[in-house]
């Protein structure tokens, strides 16, 4: 591996400390030294970035890449964008661990991620690990372990778990965290994460304590409820907690987004380890079957079909979804605005058009909404994916500029190419969204520390001790891009496109991209905690 030379940067050393002008010395993988600019360097390759800004490699806190970056290690979606580090296992999904009893329901749980079908050979951490590294990755890869895997190894889709069960998952868990896991996700509005009742997650969040891991949860509902859920389980087990992509999704409560920061700050204020996750977007995406009624999804994708096939529970099944979405027992349900819901991904199923909203593709189909809906989950499972038009860009901006918020994508790393489909481009832009947009054009946050956000506060949270800042002798994880330029320019109806304004992304002290062209690189490999 040669020796590099960053020379003429402004650095960002990840820390939230001002600009420094240095000359980033690179060798063996890692950060040689911070120059003095023009300092002589013998034998180093150099990259020009006279102007341009040097920074940490960006870790995205909160992605979906679990099976993507086995599918395509290029990840271009990701390291085009200056991520060099993707946090996996979110909302309950993971890749492990696995059991040959429960195949096919880890395999219809991955489909909920939205990737083409993948047939897993591994167990564990340590066997996707060695799958990792046989195909090769352009990005590193931090894993938690998704909750929703971790119940169906101890049980299947059992709903209640008998104290066997309880402790199996237990073990399970502690075994993963051995191996390097850096904690652990729920994902309680999917099956089987939503099953989960207070002792089981208390009981989970008491192993997390133990080990000095993370908790990040996707949480059942919206409003102050869901956050002070997961206070108490920071408060009664000590585990440290992550209220994942921070949102409003009800409009009856948009511009109220200072309700639910208050919340974390009482949570803190009695010394609850709580922080959250952001991405910078006004709409949210996922498998369409997350917005069935919980009824209607028990058991899992073979026995929803199974019920749908009654006519009269189907009937009933339709009235159900019609009167609304989301929301936990008590709360009034989210109304259904068809027109702000988006078809991104269905595979053709029953003739859905990629790219057209609910409302239209039921019109075209002469169907109700609420009926279309059922029969595009009943035919195509947690395959069909859509994206939802429910938040404010005003109540995301003041969460954003919260104190305790990290920026993450909830966007897997992709290739360019999707076939027509039309993912969120969450995927493709977000960091560099948040440079261009939220920094330079509207000033929500100071260039140093969304820096910050993205790259050393991330790696403090997750206990990633050997990157995320620039140092001697840390990982070299670099990004060099340009802070007058760099812009996301992916939008809903044309996601599939690279941000403006990255020159050169290192991973592990090897450019992935240079002069803002990919090369066939692959230095990726998955970080361990502990």
């Amino acid at each position: 591996m040669p020796t590099l030379l960053i020379r003429g940067a402004a650095v960002l050393d990840g820390t939230g400390a001002p600009a420094a002008h240095r000359d980033v010395l690179v060798d063996g993988g890692r950060i040689e030294a911070l120059l003095r600019p023009g300092t002589p360097v013998e034998s180093a390759r150099v990259l020009a970035a006279d102007g341009l800004v040097a920074a940490p490699g960006f870790i995205d806190v909160h992605t979906h890449s679990d099976v993507s970056v086995l599918l395509d290690g290029r990840a271009q979606s990701k390291v085009h964008q200056g991520v060099t580090t993707d946090i996996v296992g979110n909302c309950g999904f993971s890749a492990f661990p696995l059991t040959a009893r429960h195949h096919r329901d880890h395999v219809e749980l991955l489909a909920g991620i939205g990737d083409d079908p993948v047939s897993p050979h591994w167990r564990d951490l340590a066997g996707y690990g060695a799958a990792l590294a046989e195909r090769g990755t352009a990005i590193n890869v931090a894993a938690l372990v998704g909750h929703g895997q971790l119940r169906i190894a101890a049980a299947g889709m059992d709903q209640r778990l008998s104290p066997g069960q309880l402790a199996t998952q237990g073990v399970l868990l502690a075994e993963q965290l051995d191996q390097g896991a850096f904690g652990l996700s729920t994902g309680l509005t999917y099956v089987p994460s939503r099953y989960a009742d207070d002792a089981e997650l208390t009981a989970l969040c008491r192993v997390l304590a133990r080990y000095g891991r993370l908790y990040a949860t996707h949480a059942r509902g919206g409003g102050a409820g869901a956050i002070e859920e997961a206070a108490r389980l920071g408060h009664d087990t000590g585990a440290r907690i992550q209220f994942s992509h921070l949102a409003v999704n009800e409009p009856d409560r948009w511009g109220r987004a200072g309700d639910l920061l208050a919340v974390i700050d009482r949570a803190r204020g009695h010394g609850v380890d709580l922080a959250a996750d952001v991405y910078p977007y006004d709409a949210s995406a996922s498998a369409l079957t997350q917005y069935l009624p919980a009824w209607v999804q028990d058991g899992g994708i073979e026995a929803m079909r199974a019920r749908l096939a009654d006519p009269a529970v189907a009937a009933r099944a339709e009235a159900d979804l019609a009167a609304g979405w989301g929301g936990v027992p008590g709360d009034e349900r989210i109304p259904w605005f068809w027109d702000r819901v988006l078809l991104a991904r269905t595979d053709g199923i029953l003739g859905a058009p990629e790219g057209a909203t609910v409302e239209q593709a039921a019109r075209a189909a002469g169907l109700p909404p609420a009926r279309y809906v059922l029969g595009l989950c009943r035919a195509g499972g947690n395959r069909v994916q859509v994206v939802l038009f429910y938040r404010s860009e005003a109540d995301m901006r003041e969460f954003l500029r919260y104190t305790h918020t990290l920026v993450g994508s909830d966007g897997a790393a992709l290739p360019y190419d999707q076939g027509g489909r039309r993912p969120h481009p969450r995927a493709f832009g977000a960091h560099a969204r948040v440079l261009g947009r939220y920094v330079r054009e509207l000033g929500d946050l100071d260039l140093a520390t969304a820096v910050h956000r993205m790259t050393g506060a991330v790696a403090d949270r997750l206990g990633i001790a050997d990157r995320g800042v620039l140092r001697p002798g840390l990982a070299a994880d670099v990004v060099v891009f340009d802070p007058a330029v760099v812009a996301d320019r992916a939008t809903f109806l044309d996601p599939c496109r690279p941000p403006a304004g990255i020159h050169h992304v290192l991973v592990n002290g090897e450019p992935v991209i240079e002069n803002g062209a990919q090369t066939s690189a692959r230095p990726g490999r998955l970080l361990r905690a502990g």
